[in-house]
């Protein structure tokens, strides 16, 4: 099938900055935060995975799945983004500028969902502590997953779906460090504007939905709290403090992003570098450094590796 009637077979990225000297620092820079992307989430999956404590609690199993979404974000855009530093010409295949399109808003929309599941799953372990253990079962958990990948891919295809139809003929040149939808959808040779509206109402719209119902689900698991007891408010507090973090910097750039998708302000590249880069850093930071679950089983798997290589 002849790839959208084009009569173009790349895009051209312009990227951060055409500075060689910048590029260079930008290269090393990017490089670290990618490894540290990779190094960090992946040890988060593998704690989760391999520790029979950790996998056998529904946040634990979920925090595990939230890394791996960060991971595949950041690998769809951050390896591109630092190859490209080191080009001359920064150019993207027709084909792959759809899929990173695809897999970006497939990816998205199951971590937005899967938020929520961790939002509901933290209000029954604060608000309804007898039940949570026969409420959020394996079966659930893993239900839940599935769903957070069914919305995101039925979010992606309902914009993908008419943007692998469009004609590109005339200008190939995307202002980003990765192909932003919105602006792919300026370089269409068609009259794109009720497809505009659908990536806004679909993207936007569905972010900042998310968010809301996140902080309201958030704020009456505060207020149920407070009026139990001072000691449990500073409990869920603490034990919260991680997801409203994760939440509300998962949210605020991609709503920002969507609410002016085609302003011409170089603000939007700064986002897209916060989105793919910064976002999936938090997950290491603020789930590992600060909790003590994860350290204790971070330790015990060292022991038991070590121990196994003495037995070798």
């Amino acid at each position: 099938m002849d790839t959208m009637n084009s009569s173009i077979s790349e895009f051209v990225l312009l990227g951060l900055t055409n500075t060689w000297e910048l590029e260079i620092f930008f290269f090393f820079i990017f490089l670290l935060a990618y490894a540290a992307i990779v190094a960090g989430n992946l040890l988060i999956v593998i704690t989760v995975t391999f520790d029979s404590l950790l996998y056998s609690t529904p946040m634990y199993f979920l925090l595990g799945n939230l890394s791996f979404l960060d991971m595949c974000i950041s690998t769809i855009t951050t390896p591109k983004m630092v190859t490209d530093f080191l080009r001359e010409n920064k150019t993207i295949s027709l084909w792959g500028c759809m899929a990173q399109m695809f897999f970006l808003h497939f990816l998205g929309g199951s971590e937005m969902t899967l938020l929520i599941v961790m939002a509901v799953d933290r209000y029954i372990a604060i608000c309804k502590p007898l039940h949570y253990t026969s409420i959020m079962n394996r079966r659930v958990l893993v239900g839940s997953v599935l769903l957070s990948w069914a919305v995101g891919f039925v979010h992606t295809m309902s914009q993908m779906v008419f943007t692998i139809t469009l004609p590109f003929c005339g200008p190939n040149i995307v202002d980003n460090i990765f192909c932003d939808l919105p602006l792919v959808l300026k370089l269409a040779c068609t009259e794109t504007y009720i497809l505009e509206l659908l990536v806004i109402a679909d993207s936007g719209l569905l972010s900042f939905i998310c968010f809301i119902l996140l902080l309201i689900s958030y704020t009456v698991i505060l207020v149920t709290v407070r009026r139990r007891s001072s000691g449990g408010l500073s409990k869920a507090l603490s034990t919260l403090s991680a997801h409203i973090t994760v939440v509300t910097l998962f949210f605020g750039p991609c709503i920002f992003i969507y609410a002016w998708p085609f302003s011409s302000f170089s603000v939007d590249k700064f986002l897209s570098v916060f989105y793919s880069v910064i976002t999936p850093l938090l997950n290491p930071i603020i789930y590992t450094l600060r909790n003590q679950e994860m350290k204790a089983a971070m330790n015990r798997l060292r022991t038991q590796h070590i121990r196994s290589r003495q037995t070798f």
